[in-house]
């Protein structure tokens, strides 16, 4: 069973897009344990199936899902109720698993005690970093990319979401040690079909497995 966590630099860098894209490469299941920001937008799953058109059984529910778009403890609150990150169990797939984490990154609080960044160690999945190509990404990612070494969690590499820039893919792969596997271009229009093309670019999961960088 192959599985990869999926993590954003910040919020609405693209994380769900990006699962998308590496779901039709490597024909992949999809799940978002913990889903917020029901109130102002379709849910994740819901995103992923329109783009990729898995059938539902490829498509794990969420274990926690709140109405705010709030980090997951606040948003929880909100509905008097409380995460128990060990209800937070990957569910079992025969396909690769591709487990997107909440918005906001790493560092987002599951609830008074548990950091995303905390489970995830306990997981030790390879890690797909997802940031925006522009100003300000290096510093974000290469620190995204320490927090991960730090707690020795393997890293399978970068997408890069937004205008094409080649001096900070450099820079993240110089400074970061780690491959950035697909750029995801500014996009006028999110499409399955673009989704399709996309894939295209991505490296061979095979590929990916074999060369995850090692913490």
């Amino acid at each position: 069973m192959t599985r990869f966590y999926v993590t954003g630099t910040d919020t609405g860098v693209g994380k769900t897009l990006a699962c998308a894209c590496l779901a039709a490469a490597w024909d992949a299941d999809y799940w978002k344990p913990v889903q917020t920001g029901l109130a102002e937008k379709p849910a994740d799953t819901a995103i992923i199936a329109a783009l990729t058109g898995l059938p539902a059984d490829r498509l794990q529910a969420p274990t926690y899902t709140f109405q705010a778009p709030l980090a997951p403890v606040a948003a929880a609150a909100l509905e008097e109720s409380e995460i128990d990150p060990a209800a937070l169990t990957p569910p079992f797939s025969p396909r690769p698993l591709l487990i997107e984490g909440p918005g906001g990154g790493l560092m987002v609080p599951l609830d008074c005690s548990t950091l995303a960044i905390d489970l995830l160690a306990v997981w030790r999945y390879p890690t797909i970093v997802v940031a925006r190509s522009g100003r300000g990404t290096i510093n974000h990612t290469l620190l995204t990319i320490e927090a991960l070494r730090h707690r020795k969690i393997p890293i399978a590499g970068v997408v890069m979401n937004g205008p094409l820039n080649a001096g900070n893919r450099a820079a993240i792969e110089k400074h970061g040690g780690v491959p950035v596997i697909l750029e995801i271009p500014e996009l006028p229009k999110v499409t399955r079909a673009v989704v399709e093309e996309l894939a295209h670019a991505v490296p061979p999961l095979g590929e990916i497995v074999s060369e995850a960088v090692a913490a």
